[in-house]
């Protein structure tokens, strides 16, 4: 998959946060890479020669990074309103 379709599927799952690069996953929004975690409440950095995916849990920070070249899949999943 090329890296610009990757990028405009993180941009749809996501929001800029305001004087930032980092973007906030949508609300009821979750990611996953690569059928790997799935990322809920998270901020992504895409960077040129990398994604950053920080999650903050129970006062512990955890960054995961992913190089392009590696990522084969990326799945939104949202929360369908009632």
């Amino acid at each position: 998959m090329q890296k610009s379709t990757l990028e405009k599927i993180f941009e749809y799952a996501s929001m800029p946060l305001h004087g930032t690069l980092s973007r906030k996953l949508r609300k009821d929004i979750s990611c996953q890479v690569n059928d790997e975690k799935v990322y809920s409440n998270a901020t992504l950095f895409l960077g040129e020669e990398f994604v950053r995916i920080t999650e903050t849990e129970k006062g512990i920070t955890t960054n995961t990074y992913y190089d392009w070249d590696g990522i084969a899949s990326v799945r939104t999943i949202a929360k369908i309103p009632d």
